[in-house]
């Protein structure tokens, strides 16, 4: 498989289908969310209310669920919402080992719903398995690597399920075959709600492709390609989320095929 070419195709089926994918997401990155969704070509849509998330995902083609500001009703919500879902779903364990409440919610979420892939930063994911691990606030206080044996365990003992650790050279498996994503560049920590759009991003990627795995390295050399392309237009945070969301817009074959370093390891 040529892995180029198949992000290229998945790419232009996302903009031709507009997929809707179905966010439980955070206050913080609501906006930037949908905006992500929307320059890549997807439809997003933000339902958090307990009245309406199991109609509305009945809609999706993908749940992205972020637990990035937590409160019971949206942990409720979430639940209702993977519980329905007949679609991919996509968890983002945002600064789980911060606190015992967030860390709880992230396992409990991974433990009663069919999660198809969970991504976070490496501290993020081992929270998941060591009872010591903290992150600082919702920051990676570890590399790739220390998170690299744990994420394949995760994957074999959840049935596959895809996980993705972000960092300056993502790491994606589903226990059985891995994928790293050399793409990205250092001003995509400088904006708030970046990560948070890659975990929407995977989520439309997973609405066309069926290999949530693929998919998942996919989204993670699309979006990296598109923060290198951001950063050549300017090297200041606030005008920098601005030529993102154009990247994410503009970003086809051309420059998927000049700038994307995916491979199977």
């Amino acid at each position: 498989m040529n892995l180029i070419e198949q992000t290229i195709k998945d790419l232009e089926t996302i903009r031709e289908q507009k997929p809707l994918v179905h966010n439980i997401t955070n206050f913080v990155v609501m906006n930037h969310s949908a905006n992500v969704l929307l320059a890549m070509g997807a439809s997003p849509v933000m339902a958090h209310s307990t009245e309406e998330v199991e109609e509305m995902v009945s809609l999706a083609s993908a749940l992205v669920l972020n637990i990035g500001t937590l409160e019971p009703k949206w942990v409720e919500a979430m639940i209702l919402a993977g519980k329905k879902a007949s679609c991919p779903i996509v968890l983002d364990p945002v600064g789980s080992g911060a606190t015992k409440y967030r860390t709880k919610t992230a396992k409990n979420l991974l433990n009663e719903l069919k999660i198809n892939v969970l991504r976070g930063n490496a501290s993020e994911i081992l929270s998941l398995v060591s009872k010591e691990t903290t992150t600082k606030g919702v920051d990676s206080v570890h590399s790739v690597d220390d998170a690299i044996e744990i994420a394949n365990t995760i994957a074999k003992e959840y049935n596959g399920i895809t996980v993705a650790i972000s960092g300056v050279v993502d790491y994606i498996t589903n226990g059985k075959k891995a994928y790293k994503c050399e793409n990205g560049h250092p001003m995509m920590t400088k904006v708030t709600g970046l990560g948070c759009g890659l975990t929407a991003t995977v989520g439309a990627f997973c609405a066309v492709q069926k290999d949530y795995t693929l998919a998942t390295i996919e989204a993670h050399g699309f979006y990296g390609v598109c923060g290198e392309l951001a950063a050549k237009k300017t090297s200041n945070p606030g005008s920098y989320g601005v030529e993102f969301l154009d990247a994410l817009y503009y970003c086809g074959a051309d420059e998927l095929r000049e700038s994307l370093k995916i491979k199977e390891v």
